[in-house]
């Protein structure tokens, strides 16, 4: 193939479908990943119906190491040349205090967040340093770089995807391989329903007063990022509204 191929976890919505198809636009062909095998199988056709690229899709759940392994390095070789990893795939779950939290929910962002960010990784990265070249995209968070009350899980999940970026950065920088943290501020998809476990009206009042990020804003840094020059990498990069200045400040109207 002479496209170049990208791999995108959490591709059945928000900042994974957008960048899917803003990737396809720009000559790339996919390897998407999910749990939600109808929604991958209507993302395919949507974009090999409407652009010029080839799409793999991986129906799996990330939080399982085996489920993972199986499925990457079930794809054929010709798709394991691949040049960008997107390590999307993440979600907050409850919003609680440490003293009564909801420790299945702890379990789901850590695995997640964390360890499904590391299998993927570790399955990918070797080939690439085998080729010598490769771009890896790790979505942090504005809670990656603080932390906030009833949310200290969650965000002790993103801080350490930032940790685990800028040491992957170090170990894989003699391989030629580009790694870059890109955190957003407040970015309005499923993230806050999922949070919320379905409840609506509370979902929209986290955006209620402001115009949040969409997930087009994220998806063309994403492509910001994966075009730069040979020379350089974009290490760490924090997206924030205009009306959002942390984690916890906003000017709301």
């Amino acid at each position: 193939m002479n496209q170049k191929i990208a791999l995108i976890t959490g591709a059945t919505a928000g900042i994974g479908r957008e960048t899917a198809f803003l990737l396809a636009q720009n000559n790339y062909n996919l390897i998407l990943t999910g749990r939600r095998k109808e929604r991958l199988e209507l993302v395919k056709m949507q974009l090999e119906s409407n652009y010029n690229c080839k799409v793999q899709l991986l129906n799996f759940d990330i939080k399982k190491r085996k489920e993972v392994e199986t499925a990457l390095l079930s794809l054929p070789e010709e798709w394991k040349a691949i040049d960008v990893l997107i390590n999307n795939a993440g979600l907050a779950a409850g919003l609680g205090p440490v003293n009564s939290a909801d420790m299945d929910d702890w379990e789901n962002m850590i695995d997640t967040n964390v360890k499904g960010l590391l299998y993927t990784t570790r399955i990918i990265s070797p080939w690439m340093v085998e080729r010598q070249s490769g771009h890896i995209i790790n979505l942090s968070s504005i809670a990656g770089k603080e932390a906030y009350p009833n949310g200290s899980v969650y965000c002790g999940t993103k801080h350490a995807v930032a940790a685990i970026t800028k040491a992957m950065r170090i170990e894989l920088m003699p391989s030629g391989i580009k790694v870059t943290a890109i955190a957003p501020g407040a970015v309005e998809t499923e993230f806050s329903l999922v949070r919320f476990r379905g409840d609506q009206e509370k979902a929209a009042q986290v955006y209620k007063g402001f115009t949040p990020l969409q997930a087009k804003d994220i998806a063309e840094t994403i492509l910001f990022v994966i075009t730069r020059p040979a020379h350089v990498n974009i290490d760490d990069l924090l997206i924030m509204p205009i009306n959002q200045a942390s984690a916890r400040d906003f000017n709301r109207v």
